[in-house]
């Protein structure tokens, strides 16, 4: 029987301008759908797993067309409410020269932000599931979210699922009062597969460790890294698979990129991506969730394949505009066997 995959959160309308113009700048808004558990469903079955996308969407032409969106790509959508007033948006301004990216959320009051707990029956829709999934964004949006994302854990954890968890960590959302660290800390005490960036680890910990790199000649320090994983499973037991991403912005169109694995004692590391002329760099740390989660399931005794096919994942979404990771395995195992920077850009 295959492996049967849950995510759970928000699909958001994507709004950018073109040519890395500013967002007072030029007359046309190019649209795309996002949000980061959607981008992991999307992922998920571009590598052939079954998985099913749950959210809220407004029963207007826009929440249908969202819906149709994640159809096109062979998302389930059968568990999906209809309810609320508006899809949730974000504005997204592209990083160019010495100026950084821009995010503003326009997520208040859409359908995700008002559900509420016992709207979803989540007893039914995880019966023939394997594996949930959720992120830090699910518990950010507002109180009534966290509250739905926290009854979907315990039913998850009561009925002994694989649980996944995306740290996520985005402060522009934290706006209804909850502590972010308690309400994360809350969620990691549930997961059995993490991913976060280095950037979010140093939030949860309140500890920094250097990554410099500008090129694939760079050495982490990995007594240092081990030293760090080993505190944060002392801290939360329950997770056996530890995956952290860490990326070094050099330019805005020139980032670094490597990953590190901590599971069941070990702490795993492998290349540093030079990754030049950045296409579109959102939904990254989705594309690693997702192949780790493919990964996993593909061959659950190779963690360092897991951990390369992760950060090879991760790479190649650098290079494909939107939020969406559409590449395939192929593309990740050849870029994976690769070793020349010409051979893989």
């Amino acid at each position: 029987m295959s492996t049967k995959f849950v995510t759970f959160g928000e699909i958001l309308l994507r709004f950018s301008k073109e040519d890395h113009c500013r967002l007072p700048q030029g007359r046309r808004f190019v649209g795309n759908y996002g949000g980061s558990e959607a981008n992991v469903a999307v992922s998920l079955a571009t590598f052939g797993e079954q998985v099913e996308f749950v959210t809220r969407l407004p029963d207007t032409p826009m929440g249908k067309a969202a819906r149709m969106k994640l159809n096109e790509f062979n998302v389930g959508t059968q568990h999906i409410l209809y309810g609320g007033k508006r899809l949730g948006t974000y504005y997204f301004e592209e990083a160019a020269a010495m100026r950084n990216s821009l995010v503003i959320y326009d997520r208040a009051n859409s359908s995700y932000y008002s559900l509420k707990p016992q709207m979803l029956n989540w007893e039914h829709i995880l019966q023939d599931a394997d594996v949930f999934h959720a992120s830090g964004i699910t518990a950010a949006i507002s109180q009534d979210s966290a509250d739905a994302t926290f009854e979907a854990l315990d039913t998850a954890d009561r009925m002994k699922k694989i649980i996944s968890c995306d740290i996520n960590y985005r402060k522009n959302l934290w706006k209804y009062g909850a502590d972010p660290i308690e309400t994360l800390g809350r969620m990691l005490q549930y997961s059995d597969i993490v991913f976060g960036d280095k950037i979010e680890y140093e939030f949860m910990t309140g500890r920094k460790v250097p990554f410099e790199a500008l090129d694939e000649n760079y050495e982490l320090d990995l007594d240092l890294y081990r030293e760090w994983f080993d505190e944060i499973h002392a801290r939360w037991p329950r997770c056996q698979r530890w995956l952290m991403g860490i990326r070094n912005q050099v330019s805005s169109s020139q980032h670094t990129l490597t990953a590190l694995l901590w599971t069941h004692g070990k702490m795993l590391s492998t290349r540093i991506y030079t990754i030049p002329n950045i296409v579109d760099p959102m939904g990254v740390g989705d594309a690693f969730m997702a192949a780790i989660l493919h990964a996993v399931n593909t061959d659950p005794d190779n963690d360092q394949f897991s951990l390369e096919y992760s950060l090879a994942a991760a790479a190649l979404k650098n290079s494909i505009s939107g939020d969406f990771n559409l590449s395939t395995d192929e593309e990740i195992r050849g870029l994976m066997e690769s070793r020349l920077e010409e051979d893989i850009w």
